[in-house]
Order: C-alpha cells, then structure tokens, then sequence
C-alpha cells in the first residue's frame, strides 16, 4: 500500500502501535508491516517526519536509548497521545460505519438504510 493511500491515517497508525509501548523508529514501521499482514511497508521519509511531527504536537516523547550497540531514538505515547488516539478510534468507528453502509453489499430486494 502506497503512502498517499494513508494520507490523514499515518498519525493515527503511529499512534496505534506505540499504545503496544515504546518502540524505536525501525521497530515502528517493522511493527506497522507485521500487523498489516505485510501490506504496510512505508519508507523512512514517510515515518520519521511524521513521528516528529507528533513529537511537536505533543503525542509522543522520545529519548534517546542505547540498543545491540547502537544509539537510537525511543518513542512512546504521552498522555496526550492517548487521547488522540481514543479520539481517533472513536472517529474511525464512526468512519466505518457510515461508509460500510453504502459499500457492504445489501441483500437483494432490501433498501438500504432510510435517509433521514
């Protein structure tokens, strides 16, 4: 799946997967691919921007951590960021709903649901 497909969902997915706890940026978008079944492999310059975005927003936090060796920066959701995320759950739920109305397949000779 492309980057643009993602487009107004990448934060909410980044979000999602730290609420599994804190995670460094490669571990991120390893997560992102295992959960997606392998259909979410995005890039780098897809993933870092955004976490840092988040990071200004508010989000999420970073530090810095030593792993195998290696110096690398450590993510976790802030207080903050567990709102944004119930927010956007409650969106998506609401998203999905409305929109599996007109594409789930009606069983035939049933209207669909009545406008109001």
């Amino acid at each position: 799946m492309k980057a643009d497909a993602l487009r107004g969902h990448l934060d909410a997915l980044l979000l999602a997967v730290l609420d599994d706890g804190p995670r460094h940026g490669y571990a991120i978008i390893e997560a992102l691919q295992v959960r997606s079944g392998g259909v979410l492999s995005l890039p780098t310059g897809t993933v870092y921007p955004a976490l840092r975005r988040l990071e200004r927003a508010g989000f999420v936090e970073s530090s810095w951590s030593t792993v195998a060796g290696r110096e690398r920066r450590t993510y976790q959701l802030t207080a903050d960021g567990r709102k944004s995320l119930a927010s956007e759950r409650s969106t998506w739920e609401q998203f999905t709903a409305t929109i599996g109305v007109f594409l789930s397949p009606q069983p035939s000779g049933e209207p669909g649901p009545a406008s109001p």
